[in-house]
């Protein structure tokens, strides 16, 4: 993968040119991203993009990797949309912008607005739906501070930082080397979860619904902060491990 990177060649040519010599700046480089390789930085961020529902993202250190478990909320979102095609979507905390550009490829009808708080984070979010040709409007800022006041939405998808500020994991793998304000939210785990989840009560329009991405044993934590806010159908599914991955319910 460093290899096609750096000559720009797909796999097949690096078989099919295997005695060819390249350039020596080219070697340089490519000695260079194996050193950061072996010290554990991850991929997505050497080679500048990942992979993600079937299409390619632009990524930095920045951002967040986007990871496969995250496919189930934009794949809940889709099934959602499917019903009412013409919804107003709202991604909290866009990051790369993922989430909300896979949901305005295949909803090209409904209209899509993500917030973050990091303006570079955004400047990414903006490269990605240029690049891909998604519509969605952008807006910075912490949560629903990022928007109008009188702004309302139909379905509202977000994922938070929601791993709590002691865990070992954060010193472990890619997480060492992600950004720590989208990892953690620097208490519990649960305080951005909270603050998405009250906050859209007057942010949803009538038979609106919410769905959120969190820990792996997070599921009944967050359902308690549904029922306590008063929404209704509150439910988690699973990803492909079996894990219950997102969770989410309806006004």
């Amino acid at each position: 993968m460093l290899l096609e990177h750096v000559l720009d060649k797909p796999r097949a040519w690096l078989l099919a040119h295997d005695m060819d010599p390249i350039e020596p700046w080219q070697a340089q480089q490519f000695q260079v991203l194996v050193t950061r390789r072996l010290a554990g930085e991850p991929m997505a961020y050497l080679v500048g993009h990942r992979e993600f529902m079937g299409r390619d993202f632009a990524v930095t250190p920045e951002v967040l990797i986007p990871r496969p478990d995250t496919e189930l909320l934009v794949e809940t979102a889709l099934a959602w949309l499917a019903r009412h095609p013409e919804a107003a979507v709202l991604d909290l905390g866009t990051g790369s912008g993922v989430i909300a550009v896979s949901i305005a490829l295949a909803m090209p009808n409904a209209t899509v607005t993500a917030t973050d708080a990091s303006a570079t984070a955004l400047q990414m979010a903006v490269r990605n739906a240029s690049r891909l040709g998604a519509r969605v409007d952008f807006a910075q800022g912490s949560w629903y501070g990022a928007l109008p006041s009188l702004a309302r939405y139909d379905l509202i998808v977000s994922n938070p930082p929601y791993i709590a500020r002691d865990d070992e994991h954060l010193g472990q793998g890619d997480l060492r080397f992600e950004p720590r304000g989208a990892l953690t939210d620097g208490a519990d785990g649960l305080r951005d979860l909270s603050v998405v989840v009250a906050g859209a009560v007057d942010r949803l329009r009538p038979g609106g619904a919410l769905w959120v991405e969190h820990g792996w044993d997070q599921a009944a934590a967050v359902r308690a902060l549904f029922n306590d806010a008063g929404f209704n159908q509150v439910s988690s599914l699973r990803d492909l491990s079996g894990i219950e991955r997102i969770s989410g319910g309806s006004l």
